[in-house]
């Protein structure tokens, strides 16, 4: 080799690098007024953060000077990494190995899905509302949420395309995936593709929404000419990698590279000593950490825990707190207590009897047609049984509440949908419709096996917090819309499988805060004063929420503050207990409360 020549390995990455520099400036990779020559490699910013495509940077110092650049509230990955060990070893104070699986599917001998999507349809990002639905379900899945505008600037991307799963009913966005094409991105020469932020609305009552998402991008891909499409999936989410196997995915040997940074902060140190918590109590622990307020847990399955700063130190059991007394504890554990209290408040409430005077009880079902059983005390929904109009069931009812509680009441049945409103420090934080869990028949599947699917989808979801029981209320409520649990419930049929929208058998909450009646919020307010109680969670029903006509039901001392999304249920908790740590609130904030 003369002097004059360059080595075939240093000209073939000369060749790329000039190639690849083209390609920057014709797909737009770099913004305007970008010097594509003075860098070496691709990213494709994806609005969470940016996909660092390894194979086409010269080196590993390359890498680690590109993942140093993250910018703020961003999440950048290094994908396709070749020599992760020698990459974590030039930054390795800043770096850590991402703990999941690379999955890829050859869409060579990949085979379309003949049925189309039940309930649902799939289609490209097309409207700024879409955009913030992306967001909502992000948010709802833990996931870093994008500006609403790149997703909306970026519907015509040629590089990053944004697929949704809209419902065929109520037109709500239910699902979203995000494709990057590799061959328009880089010019790959293995012609590959990418799937990233598969998610669905954990509260859709559709299956198969990541299923059909998932099929949706192969098919596209593949009719683009790409010859696989590959994914990264945490090593333990056991029900994702059983859905991409089933699909025909195979494990690949290639590494992901991500910067230490809070949000990545369980990967790189492990789950925190509170995560053997249910998700009401860790998701007030871990903002209390985020503030610096140590967590100590006390008990794990019974959701206690201490929070300690300075010197202020206070035991809780999810959302109740030392500062709720013993005697507004008692208000509320009593319905017949809170009820009478709520209509001494003035707030109305449903008609009610003691169950053990069944003259009275046979009179009120007979004059309000549908009654509500309920145990005087208990939570959880557990021996509440709605709607009944005959005396068969009522008895049956009954019985089942007094296994619960030897005290019952009998409520005249009110129609309309079941509000949670969130009163926290003597201001209404959240408010939520709760729906009753619901299946959508395919004409193929079996009722029984439907509700199976949407107990898994809400197992998954809440952390095993919520599941729907196939007991003798669900077989009533099934009956009742004239099937059974054997029985083929035809394509698009909806019916609900349970009258109580409670969240652990199966409910899911819907926020409405914004939309919630002034008259609905001061009542909500009034009755908090009433019980005397610094957090509580009030449930009425409604037609509207933003009606100003409601029934009041029930008030619970310890309501559950998860999958309350996007309302800030636990920071004010946390602003409750330690008001030292509380940010100093806008006047924008406080406008917005008059």
């Amino acid at each position: 080799m003369t002097s004059g020549e360059k080595p075939a390995q240093h000209r073939k990455r000369s060749a790329s690098r000039h190639r690849l520099e083209r390609l920057r400036r014709r797909s737009g990779l770099h913004p305007p007024g970008h010097d594509a020559a003075q860098d070496e490699g691709v990213t494709v910013d994806c609005g969470w953060g940016r996909l660092v495509f390894c194979q086409t940077f010269p080196d590993n110092e390359a890498i680690a000077s590109e993942l140093k650049d993250e910018g703020e509230n961003r999440r950048d990955i290094a994908f396709y990494v070749r020599d992760p060990h020698v990459l974590l070893a030039i930054a390795p104070t800043e770096l850590f190995l991402d703990p999941s699986h690379t999955y890829r599917l050859d869409l060579g001998h990949y085979k379309p899905a003949r049925d189309r999507p039940a309930g649902f349809t799939i289609r490209r990002l097309s409207s700024a509302s879409d955009a913030e639905a992306i967001n909502r379900i992000y948010a709802a899945n833990n996931m870093v949420r994008v500006d609403p505008d790149f997703l909306w600037h970026k519907r015509d991307s040629r590089i990053v395309t944004v697929f949704v799963a809209e419902d065929n009913d109520s037109g709500e966005i239910i699902g979203t995936v995000t494709g990057v094409d590799h061959g328009r991105a880089f010019d790959d020469p293995e012609r590959g593709s990418s799937l990233w932020c598969l998610a669905a609305d954990p509260k859709a009552r559709l299956a198969k929404i990541g299923e059909a998402l998932t099929r949706h991008l192969a098919a596209y891909f593949q009719a683009r000419g790409c010859s696989f499409m590959d994914l990264s999936v945490l090593h333990d989410n056991k029900a994702a990698i059983g859905l991409y196997e089933r699909l025909g995915f195979e494990r690949v040997p290639f590494f992901a590279v991500k910067r230490k940074n809070p949000f990545n902060e369980e990967l790189f140190t492990g789950p925190p000593l509170e995560e053997a918590l249910n998700p009401y109590a860790r998701i007030i622990t871990k903002e209390a950490r985020r503030r610096g307020i140590a967590a100590e847990v006390l008990d794990a399955e019974g959701g206690f825990f201490r929070l300690t700063h300075g010197g202020r130190s206070i035991v809780c059991r999810e959302s109740l707190s030392e500062l709720t007394s013993a005697v507004a504890m008692s208000r509320c554990d009593d319905k017949s207590v809170s009820r009478r209290l709520m209509e001494q408040a003035g707030l109305p409430v449903a008609k009610a009897v003691n169950a053990n005077d069944w003259d009275a009880v046979l009179s009120l079902m007979s004059k309000a047609g549908q009654v509500v059983v309920k145990p005087v005390r208990g939570e959880q929904g557990r021996g509440v049984t709605v709607g009944i109009s005959d005396e068969e069931a009522l008895e049956a009812a009954v019985r089942a509440a007094k296994d619960q509680c030897p005290d019952v009441l009998v409520e005249t049945y009110a129609p309309g949908d079941d509000l949670r409103v969130i009163v926290i420090g003597g201001e209404v934080v959240a408010a939520a419709l709760r729906k009753r869990p619901s299946i959508v028949g395919d004409g193929k599947a079996p009722v029984r096996k439907l509700i199976e699917g949407l107990s898994r989808r809400r197992i998954a979801a809440t952390d095993g917090e919520s599941r729907i029981p196939i007991d003798t209320e669900t077989e009533r409520c099934v009956a009742q819309a004239g099937y059974s649990l054997d029985d083929i419930l035809p394509q698009d049929v909806t019916i609900d499988v349970r009258k109580t929208a409670n969240l652990h058998t199966g409910g899911t909450l819907h926020d409405v805060t914004e939309d919630l009646s002034p008259v609905i919020a001061d009542a909500s307010v009034k009755a908090a004063e009433w019980l005397d109680i610094p957090v509580v969670g009030l449930d009425y029903i409604v037609s509207d929420p933003a009606s100003d006509s409601f029934i009041f039901i029930e008030a619970n001392e310890r309501p559950g503050l998860a999958n309350h999304e996007p309302q800030p249920t636990a920071e004010r908790f946390i602003d409750l207990l330690f008001p030292q740590t509380a940010k100093q609130k806008t006047s924008d904030d406080q406008a917005a409360r008059h």
